[in-house]
């Protein structure tokens, strides 16, 4: 059971060269476009010459019936433990086992120190934290990649590498997947991603002295880590030991960052920090309050705007709103409601996470989504249009109106943290 990164990563990890197991599917959830195509022979091996099939999740209890499945593994990120065990007790309920496979089995080793962000929850962070440490690292003179999370929204393909805008015009085909590797090609940086991690961390380890795993969702590393950083959310307490996996990370991190502390309420820190305490006594922890800067102050002052925000943040990170809100609250006069005037897929997305604000996720998982969230922006009524997402979301679709970004980025030094890492490898 997946979404398109992990269920794949497991599969090679535990299932590709095991002839004692038939994998007969995998179930997709979370991301469109991924269910009814075929994980293909050259990732899934001799032993599926037709590859595997993808079905959508709502398809589970009938395949583990019509197969007579003896195993279900669930193999996504930030769900709810309440969720979780739902899906479990579907599965049990029709006569199969349903299995959690941890970072034992399921990640590489490294000939290079590895360092990782994780979180507790989609939207904490982790891309700024990843930025500034491989900043960091590359200006001290250490030779430095980026391994992601996959993101398998379009062909299913085995290792690909990201070192110039070129090759991200090129190799990406969703705004998501801009956002994640756009502001660290930016800054210098090489990303790699794809689908086969092995040969992924074979081709980062030729050039790199120090990597990065910049983990998606709240999973934990593909990779086994050196120092594991992990992100928690002020503005989310409780969330850190209410969904799977972050409460994972919580309690393998070794340094961890508690972020918008200053948008927070004082009780809710001091929580966090008891939960903390109880959970991971041994982590050393940090704040990082967030720092918004308004691309044109004068442009949005008194307007009614349009907030795009990032999209899986407000989405299944269960934000009703992100940095863009936060950012021009006190500027702007009001802010404009897209869900009335939602096109097509957009539209259900507002069905689906009731919880969303007067904001607009910027989704764009396919040429056609990208059109109607294009769409949604010109219909609905407003001065101005504020930009919340890493990407520069004018460079990819037709905005018709006066529009500014925000940028969002954490008040924190890591220069410690980068030097007494490199120093304890010998760099």
């Amino acid at each position: 059971m997946g979404a398109g990164g992990r269920d794949f990563h497991n599969f090679n990890m535990v299932y590709r060269g095991n002839p004692f197991e038939d994998v007969i599917a995998f179930t997709a959830a979370q991301i469109p476009y991924i269910s009814q195509r075929t994980y293909p022979n050259e990732l899934a091996g001799g032993r599926y010459p037709e590859g595997i099939p993808i079905y959508p999740e709502e398809d589970l209890g009938e395949l583990i019936e019509k197969n007579m499945v003896d195993r279900v593994v669930f193999s996504y990120s930030d769900v709810s433990y309440e969720h979780l065990m739902n899906r479990a007790s579907l599965c049990l309920s029709s006569g199969a086992d349903f299995l959690l496979l941890g970072p034992e089995k399921t990640m590489l080793r490294s000939s290079v120190p590895v360092i990782s962000v994780c979180a507790v929850r989609t939207g904490c962070g982790k891309s700024i934290i990843t930025r500034k440490l491989a900043g960091l690292l590359r200006d001290s003179g250490a030779d430095v990649s980026v391994i992601r999370h996959p993101m398998a929204y379009c062909d299913f393909i085995p290792v690909k590498k990201f070192s110039s805008m070129e090759d991200i015009d090129r190799g990406t085909c969703t705004i998501e997947e801009r956002e994640e590797f756009e502001h660290l090609v930016q800054n210098g940086i090489t990303v790699y991603s794809g689908l086969d991690y092995k040969k992924i961390l074979e081709e980062a380890e030729k050039n790199s002295q120090v990597i990065l795993w910049d983990g998606g969702n709240n999973d934990f590393p593909f990779i086994l880590p050196d120092l594991e950083i992990v992100l928690l959310d002020a503005l989310r307490p409780g969330h850190e030991t209410r969904f799977y996996p972050g409460e994972v990370n919580l309690m393998r991190g070794n340094l961890l960052i508690l972020t918008k502390v200053n948008d927070a309420k004082e009780i809710d820190i001091r929580s966090m920090k008891e939960t903390i305490h109880r959970e991971n006594p041994h982590a050393k922890v940090l704040e990082a309050p967030s720092v918004f800067t308004v691309g044109d102050y004068e442009l949005i002052k008194g307007k009614k705007a349009l907030v795009i925000e990032d999209g899986p943040t407000i989405t299944h990170g269960g934000m009703p709103y992100g940095a863009g809100v936060s950012a021009s609250r006190k500027i702007v006069s009001g802010f404009a409601d897209p869900g009335p005037y939602a096109a097509g897929s957009i539209k259900e997305i507002y069905t689906k996470y009731p919880h969303i604000g007067p904001v607009l996720p910027a989704m764009g998982y396919s040429a056609v989504q990208i059109k109607e969230l294009e769409e949604t922006i010109s219909k609905t009524p407003s001065d101005v249009v504020i930009i919340a997402t890493p990407v520069n979301l004018r460079r990819i679709i037709k905005i018709d109106k006066p529009s500014v970004r925000v940028f969002y980025d954490f008040d924190i030094d890591l220069t410690e943290v980068a030097g007494s890492f490199l120093k304890a490898h010998g760099l």
